[in-house]
């Protein structure tokens, strides 16, 4: 393919690399020793850090970071994150990430939209595109074996473009279709609208092309915005199940594409505020949240720990979140069904902490204020040490179980690199859970209430009180 037939000249390496783990592999199942060693007596080369059990991160002098855990496993995951989120869409090209997700199997300078559908078919691979306000995922899956050839797509994906002009107008009805989608449910409403309302910028773009943008974004601004964004500092490379020396080697031949750090992107200013959603649903869903955190920082962990304290939601299907404050303390206002949990989200340079009711329209105001005054008697200090450790056990919990699947370790090791350029182990974060204070966890509640709130609400809102009225 044009631009990259070199990478078929990686599989003799990666062939090699192969052999070696297996020979590994049998010898090792002999003598009972961890595979996450290497075999006593055997002398390493200089090169062959990358072969023990770790994620191992390099940055490239491009800007490009590569994060890679070799697990020997037979299948591999390799994706590629972008800083190329809906927050550095411009007034001009709102809705170009949205755009962008469904163009992901297009043609390209080096392969027909067939080409790639098919070629990646044939090893029975799959590539897939997902997005956030912050980062654009591109993800391919295949057989170790067939790495060198689905890897050649994910490039043509990622760096070879073409957005023929008939192809994007041809996607102008899936657009429609998963806005209709999106509308449907009441959930992503309350979600979307509650960044509307809540930022003045950045963040409040949503992941869905606004109406008056459908069937207007072009090829030339979704030309543009990868050229402003799709750049190599503003890259992460990260496999599972993959060499370190052969993923930094596709890193530095293939996606050293644009220099510069690109975009920027203004930095997200939290302003507060409403938005409702009438509608005849039976249920009314509403959302109360003022700014939190950034991800990364402690404070953001304390607000994870009392997240949990609170109660995050179901774990388990048509199970309860009975051991949780807000739907203690609401059981105690309402003895109509309802439906508690605490929202918290955070980005780069902020977050939102609060709590999201489900009841019947009727009930709604007494359960968000019963919900808020729950966590107002937290930042009061009516908190045990018992809560706290139950707390920090379910966050610690829910965070080693999203690393058990590839999907959520490969997205953990992307975002984390792509942002800091390193990776923080399983034991260094489950340490600074540990490290949560029951200060920390008050001082947190206290952000919440003192801060200035926003709400957003959908469906019946007859009964629903208005966020000056909390």
């Amino acid at each position: 393919m044009k631009g990259i037939r070199g990478i078929s000249q990686l599989s003799t390496r990666l062939y090699a690399a192969q052999a070696a783990r297996k020979r590994h592999f049998h010898v090792a199942a002999r003598t009972g020793q961890s595979l996450g060693q290497p075999l006593a007596g055997l002398k390493l080369s200089p090169g062959a850090a990358h072969a023990f059990q770790d994620v191992h991160v390099t940055r490239l002098p491009s800007g490009l970071v590569i994060a890679s855990l070799e697990n020997y496993s037979p299948a591999s995951k390799i994706g590629v994150f972008v800083k190329a989120g809906c927050r550095y869409e411009t007034p001009e090209n709102q809705g170009v990430t949205h755009l962008l997700r469904l163009a992901s199997n297009l043609t390209t300078k080096g392969a027909s939209s067939f080409k790639i559908c098919r070629g990646v078919e044939a090893v029975g691979g799959n590539l897939s595109v997902t997005s956030s306000r912050e980062n654009m995922i591109y993800t391919v899956d295949c057989l170790r074996d067939d790495i060198d050839t689905v890897m050649e797509y994910l490039i043509n994906v990622t760096t070879a473009p073409e957005f023929r002009p008939w192809e994007v107008s041809d996607l102008t009805p899936r657009v429609k279709r998963d806005r209709a989608q999106a509308a449907q449910s009441a959930q992503i409403g309350v979600i979307e609208g509650l960044h509307e309302a809540a930022y003045k910028n950045a963040l409040c773009n949503s992941l869905y092309c606004p109406n008056h943008m459908v069937g207007n974004i072009q090829s030339g601004h979704l030309h543009q915005f990868v050229q402003n964004n799709f750049t190599s500092s503003r890259m992460a490379l990260v496999g599972l199940g993959v060499d370190h020396t052969v993923l930094t080697q596709v890193g530095e031949q293939f996606l050293n594409i644009r220099s510069g750090a690109g975009t920027t992107g203004a930095t997200a200013q939290y302003r507060g505020g409403e938005i409702r959603l009438p509608s005849t649903g039976s249920l009314l869903h509403s959302a109360v949240v003022s700014q939190s955190a950034a991800a990364g920082s402690s404070e953001a962990l304390a607000f994870s720990v009392l997240q949990h304290l609170l109660g995050a939601g179901l774990h388990v299907k048509r199970g309860s979140c009975a051991s949780g404050k807000l739907v203690q303390g609401v059981a105690q206002a309402t003895a109509d069904p309802f439906d508690v949990s605490a929202f918290n989200t955070s980005y780069s340079d902020s977050g939102l902490f609060g709590v999201y009711t489900i009841s019947q329209p009727a009930a709604a105001g007494d359960v968000i204020k019963a919900a808020l005054a729950e966590v107002k008697a937290v930042a009061d200090g009516g908190v045990t040490a018992a809560d706290l450790t139950r707390a920090k056990a379910q966050l610690k919990g829910q965070f080693l179980m999203s690393l058990e699947t590839s999907e959520g370790f490969l997205e953990a090791m992307g975002t984390q690199a792509l942002a800091e350029g390193s990776y923080r182990s399983a034991e260094e974060v489950s340490k600074n859970i540990d490290n949560v204070s029951l200060t920390d966890v008050a001082n947190a509640a206290k952000t919440f209430v003192t801060g200035k709130k926003t709400m957003a609400s959908s469906g019946n809102l007859v009964k629903t009180p208005f966020v000056d009225e909390l």
